[in-house]
C-alpha cells in the first residue's frame, strides 16, 4: 500500500522528473522540479494557492513515484519524452505529429536536383523551409523548373562521365541532360546558383541579373532568348508579390504568441525566413489554468521532433527556466538559440501581430463550432425522427469488417458522442474464430466480445463502486449503426437479444457507386434528402468507419510484409526486425536509413546494420 506521508517525507533535494498517479495506476500528471522534495510536497501544501486545475488533479492523485536525473537540462529532456509517450491528462499536450516539408536542394552532388522533402539530414545539402503549405512548395518547384531545367532523375552523375540516354524532360527543355556528359559543370552551377538566390528570397538581386541577359540578349537579335529571360522575370516578381516581408532582418525566426477566451487557448506560431513570412500554424488547447508553464511545456514539445530550429524564437511574455530551454535548443540545433521577447519596435509588432492572429483564430474557431454545433443538433433530430427514438442519441456507435479477397478480416467501432467523433473509444478488433470471407459472422463474433466485455466491466466496476462512465467497454450506445443492409442489421439485433440489451440499430446502405445512399431500420430502407443534415451527419459515420476499417487492414498487412521482407536478411532475427519496425515504422524509411542510422536502433550492431544497408542498397532491392 502506497504511503503518501512516508513518500513525501523521504524525497530527495535533487533535480529530476515526478510521475502522478490516480488510483488505477495511470499517469494522470509528469513534471520536472529542481528539487524534487520541493516542488512536490508544494502539491500537497496550501491548497488554498491552487488553482481550479491543480486542486482537481491533486484530488486524483493515489500514488507518486520519481526519476533522478544529474542535471535540470535532463530533467526538462526526460518530462517532455514522458509526456508524448504516456499523455497525460492534466499536462499540455500538442497534438502535431506533422512534419513539415522542406526544399532541397542537393549541392553535395556534381549535378544538384532540387525536390520537396519532410526530413532534414547532415548530408551537406542546403534545405529551406519549413513551409506549412505543401501545395506552395510543389507550387513554387514548378515555377523553378520551369525556369531552370534543373535534373529530377536520380542517377549518380559525374563531370565527363556520359549515363545513358537522355530522358524526355531534355527533349520538352526541361533538363539540360548533364547525364550525356556533355554539359559543364560551371554551366550547370550557374544555373544551381540563381535557384539558390531564388529559394533565399533575393529575387532583386536574380532580376538584376535576368535583366542584364535579357537586354544582352535583344542587342544581339536574340529575340526569342531575350523573352526566355523576359518571363522568367514575369514569373519571379509574381512570387515576390505573394511573399510579405515582414522585417528587414535576414535571419531565420519564429514568432510564438497566444490568446485565450472561457475556453480555449490558441497559441500562434509564425515561420519567418529570411525576413518573409512562409507561414502560420495554429495549436488549439482547452483553457489552461496555470499559464506560467504554458509557453514553456508548448516550446519543448513543438521543437522536440523538429528538425529545424531557427536562430532567434520571438515571444509575448517572459517563460520560466528561459535559460535551460535556450540551451537545449542550442544543443539540439548546434549552433547558439536565442529566446526573445521584444518589448518595442518592429519586433515587438510582429509578436503583436501573432497575438491578434490567435485572437482571431479563436474567434473563428468558437464561430465554427457553434456552426457545427447546430448542424449536428438539427441532424441528429432528423434521425431521431426517422428512426422514432424517444431521446436524442447522445453516444452512436458505428461498426465495419474489413477484408481483401476474403482473407485477414479485422472489424472496428467508432464512437460518436454529442455528435463528435470520440477517438479515444475507438476500438480495433482481429477476427479470431472465422475462416474466409463470411462478414456476418465476423461482425458477430465482434459484437459478442464487444457487449460481453462490456457486460463484465460493468460488474466489475459496481462491485468497486466506480462510476460505469470509467470502463473501456461500459458506456454503451443509444444507437447502433451498421456499415451494411438489413443483414448486418439482423446479426446486431441478434447478439443484443441474446445479452438481453435493448438499443435500436440502423444500417448504413450505399449505391452502386460506394456512396451513401439511406437508411434500414425495422426491415425497411429509408431514402434520405441529399442536402439534409441527417443524410450528411450519417455520411460522415460511414466514411469513418470505413476509414479506420481499412487503416487498420492496410497497417496489418504493411507490417506482414515488411516482416517477411526483413526474415529475408542475414542476421535479422525476431527482436532485430521488431526493433527496426517499431522506430522506423515503414519499410521506405528503413530503405533510405543509413547504416549509422541503423546502428542507433536497440540491439544492432555494425554487422547488422552493413547486412540491412546492403541488402536493399546492393541488392537492387532500393
Amino acid at each position: 500500500m502506497f504511503n503518501l506521508y512516508e513518500a513525501l517525507k523521504n524525497l530527495p533535494d535533487h533535480p529530476g522528473v515526478y510521475i502522478m498517479k490516480n488510483s488505477d495506476g495511470e499517469i494522470i500528471y509528469i513534471g520536472k522540479a529542481t528539487s524534487l522534495k520541493n516542488r512536490v510536497r508544494q502539491y500537497f501544501q496550501n491548497s488554498k494557492n491552487h488553482s481550479m486545475k491543480v486542486s482537481a488533479m491533486v484530488s486524483h492523485i493515489a500514488e507518486f513515484e520519481y526519476i533522478l536525473t544529474d542535471t535540470e537540462i535532463e530533467a526538462l529532456i526526460l518530462e517532455c519524452n514522458l509526456i508524448k509517450k504516456h499523455k497525460p491528462r492534466y499536462n499540455i499536450l500538442l497534438k502535431d505529429d506533422k512534419h513539415y516539408p522542406y526544399i532541397k536542394v542537393t549541392v553535395n552532388e556534381e549535378y544538384p536536383r532540387i525536390f520537396m522533402t519532410r526530413k532534414i539530414e547532415k548530408d551537406g545539402a542546403k534545405y529551406f523551409g519549413p513551409y506549412t503549405d505543401s501545395f506552395a512548395v510543389r507550387e513554387t518547384l514548378q515555377i523553378i523548373k520551369k525556369l531552370y531545367p534543373i535534373r529530377s532523375c536520380k542517377k549518380a552523375l559525374y563531370f565527363g562521365e556520359k549515363n545513358g540516354r537522355p530522358c524526355l524532360n531534355y527533349h520538352i527543355k526541361r533538363c539540360l541532360a548533364p547525364c550525356t556528359g556533355r554539359v559543364s559543370k560551371q554551366e550547370y552551377a550557374n544555373m544551381i546558383n540563381n535557384v539558390l538566390f531564388f529559394l533565399s528570397g533575393k529575387h532583386d538581386e536574380l532580376i538584376k541579373e535576368l535583366t542584364d541577359k535579357m537586354n544582352e540578349a535583344s542587342e544581339n537579335l536574340q529575340f526569342e532568348r531575350a523573352a526566355e529571360f523576359r518571363d522568367k522575370i514575369i514569373s519571379i516578381k509574381t512570387i515576390q508579390e505573394k511573399q510579405k516581408i515582414i522585417t528587414t532582418s535576414n535571419d531565420d525566426e519564429d514568432v510564438i504568441a497566444y490568446a485565450q477566451n472561457e475556453d480555449k487557448v490558441c497559441i500562434e506560431v509564425f515561420f519567418i525566413r529570411g525576413g518573409k513570412l512562409l507561414g502560420r500554424e495554429d495549436f488549439y488547447f482547452d483553457n489552461i489554468d496555470d499559464d506560467e508553464s504554458l509557453l514553456s511545456q508548448f516550446i519543448m514539445q513543438f521543437y522536440s521532433n523538429r528538425e529545424y530550429i531557427p536562430k532567434n524564437i520571438l515571444l509575448q511574455r517572459q517563460i520560466s527556466e528561459l535559460e535551460i530551454i535556450e540551451s537545449y535548443l542550442t544543443q539540439k540545433r548546434g549552433s547558439r538559440v536565442y529566446i526573445k521577447v521584444p518589448e518595442r519596435g518592429l519586433k515587438n509588432g510582429i509578436v503583436e501581430l501573432a497575438r491578434k492572429n490567435a485572437v482571431a483564430a479563436l474567434e473563428q474557431l468558437k464561430y465554427r463550432i457553434l456552426k457545427e454545433k447546430n448542424m449536428t443538433d438539427y441532424a441528429l433530430e432528423e434521425i431521431c425522427g426517422i428512426l422514432e427514438l424517444e431521446d436524442m442519441p447522445n453516444r452512436i456507435e458505428a461498426y465495419d469488417i474489413s477484408n481483401i479477397q476474403g482473407t485477414d478480416s479485422v472489424g472496428c467501432m467508432i464512437v460518436f458522442e454529442g455528435g463528435k467523433p470520440k477517438n479515444s473509444d475507438y476500438r480495433r478488433f482481429k477476427i479470431k474464430t472465422v475462416e474466409g470471407s463470411d462478414d456476418y459472422k465476423s461482425m458477430e463474433e465482434i459484437l459478442i466480445r464487444r457487449f460481453k466485455r462490456g457486460l463484465e466491466e460493468i460488474k466489475e466496476l459496481e462491485n468497486l463502486n466506480k462510476s460505469i462512465s470509467e470502463g473501456k467497454f461500459s458506456n454503451f450506445p443509444d444507437l447502433i449503426m451498421m456499415d451494411g443492409g438489413l443483414g448486418q442489421v439482423s446479426v446486431a439485433e441478434k447478439v443484443l437479444e441474446e445479452f438481453n440489451l435493448n438499443i435500436p440499430v440502423c444500417g448504413m446502405v450505399k449505391d452502386e457507386n460506394h456512396r451513401t445512399k439511406g437508411i434500414v431500420f425495422k426491415g425497411c430502407e429509408v431514402s434520405l434528402y441529399k442536402d439534409s443534415n441527417a443524410f450528411k451527419f450519417i455520411t460522415r459515420i460511414q466514411d469513418e468507419v470505413h476509414r479506420f476499417a481499412i487503416s487498420y487492414h492496410r497497417s496489418l498487412r504493411t507490417k506482414s510484409s515488411m516482416t517477411s521482407i526483413l526474415d529475408e536478411i542475414p542476421g535479422i532475427g525476431k527482436k532485430r526486425r521488431l526493433s527496426l519496425m517499431k522506430y522506423f515504422e515503414s519499410l521506405e524509411a528503413i530503405k533510405k536509413a543509413s547504416i549509422e542510422e541503423l546502428k542507433k536502433i536497440e540491439g544492432m550492431n555494425e554487422k547488422a546494420a552493413v547486412a540491412v544497408y546492403e541488402y536493399f542498397n546492393k541488392n537492387g532491392k532500393g
